[in-house]
């Protein structure tokens, strides 16, 4: 039920009243321009292809001048059996060239991460077999990092059509929730991270679109990423025993995040207690 409006003498058009007011400023309130369709403008789509077309361009040089490899046997994995086969194909051209085969992941994996291809938890789990927990940790939160800020920036550019016409209602709520939590933004952004509460494809392609200030989004993102990309890099090591990616999120594991994520953002449910109080 809509809030009631305020009219003073015969000035009744000159207030709105506060829900409408919201609704009006909301993004997820704004309908997709082809409702039903795919979302974006040819101008949008030329963007979103350049931008693709520039990394894809980029990924081909940089492959071009690595030293040679048997690539037949080289391709994104799909399973833990596939990612077994990986590992094994990899190891030796890992320890002869650690360099150049850095180089290569960290591309791949910011390139997966940039346009929201399925598979970057296999990268990570990659990190943990081949370079252990700690160098393993610290490249797949530098490029799962790198890679949620290049999609920060294409969703600003062309973004809010698309998620628009993808997730109108979890929009509306997430929208909801940053303006309730603007003053201890950081917290909840970092709860988001730590957690599973929301997918991080959509976390990276809405921020923008709900004014998530890039320092913060950087700074919740590196940090937050840590907890789930540990859990998952140190179950690299043990590739053999693992048999479904559904086994790293166990419900004891699921409890151990959310207990992380509870004490990250009880100063801002406490600072909101207080204030109503």
């Amino acid at each position: 039920m809509a809030a009631p409006r305020i009219v003073i003498g015969g000035d009744e058009g000159r207030f709105k009243d506060e829900e409408s007011a919201k609704m009006e400023d909301s993004p997820s309130s704004k309908k997709p321009r082809l409702e039903g369709k795919f979302p974006l403008t040819k101008s949008e789509l030329a963007v979103a292809m350049s931008v693709f077309s520039v990394f894809l361009i980029g990924l081909f040089f940089i492959f071009m001048k690595m030293p040679a490899a048997e690539y037949g046997k080289i391709k994104l994995p799909r399973t833990i059996a596939d990612l077994r086969l990986l590992k094994d194909n990899l190891a030796l051209y890992a320890n002869d060239h650690p360099a150049q085969f850095i180089l290569g992941y960290c591309s791949v994996y910011i390139f997966m991460q940039t346009f929201m291809i399925p598979g970057t938890i296999f990268m990570s789990l990659l990190a943990g077999a081949l370079f252990g927990v700690f160098r393993g940790l610290f490249l797949v939160v530098f490029n799962a990092t790198a890679g949620a800020s290049c999609c920060y920036f294409l969703s600003k550019l062309i973004g809010r059509p698309i998620v628009i016409w993808l997730w109108p209602e979890r929009l509306r709520f997430f929208q909801g929730e940053i303006a309730k939590r603007r003053e201890k933004l950081m917290n909840y952004m970092l709860f988001l991270r730590v957690t599973p509460t929301l997918p991080n494809l959509f976390i990276n392609l809405a921020s923008p679109i709900v004014d998530i200030p890039f320092h913060i989004f950087f700074l919740a993102t590196i940090i937050g990423l840590i907890p789930a990309s540990f859990i998952t890099v140190r179950a690299g090591l043990a590739l053999g025993e693992l048999k479904s990616v559904k086994d790293l999120y166990d419900f004891k594991t699921l409890a151990v995040l959310f207990l992380i994520g509870s004490v990250i953002i009880f100063p801002a449910v406490l600072k909101r207690k207080r204030t109503y109080e």
